[in-house]
């Protein structure tokens, strides 16, 4: 194998990786005690995307109890603590007025 085809394979093998720590990042492992809250995290304490595509990392949060910014809470917990179990999605902005 050439330096070019190691780079290559260095390469691949290094988005392999990320595509599986992003997908294990994005939903709690099968049988987990754990459940995705929206509207709980606090500021850049979100443990993932948001819900409306505004960022795709966790750590992104720019304010706390974000509607669109989620983080992982014991099952059972999230509504008591304020949160909603599905996405919301943000509201769409206004429109500007019309001038006459």
């Amino acid at each position: 194998m050439n330096k070019r085809q190691a780079l290559v394979a260095a390469a691949l093998a290094g988005l392999c990786a990320t595509a599986a720590t992003a997908v294990s990042a994005h939903d709690a492992p099968a049988g987990s005690d754990k459940e995705k809250c929206y509207g709980v995290a606090k500021a850049g304490q979100n443990d993932c995307a948001s819900s409306d595509g505004a960022h795709s990392c966790a750590g992104q949060a720019v304010a706390d109890k974000l509607p669109t910014e989620w983080a992982y809470v014991p099952k059972g917990t999230c509504e008591q603590a304020g949160g909603s179990l599905k996405p919301i999605k943000a509201a769409k902005k206004a429109a500007p007025a019309k001038s006459s």
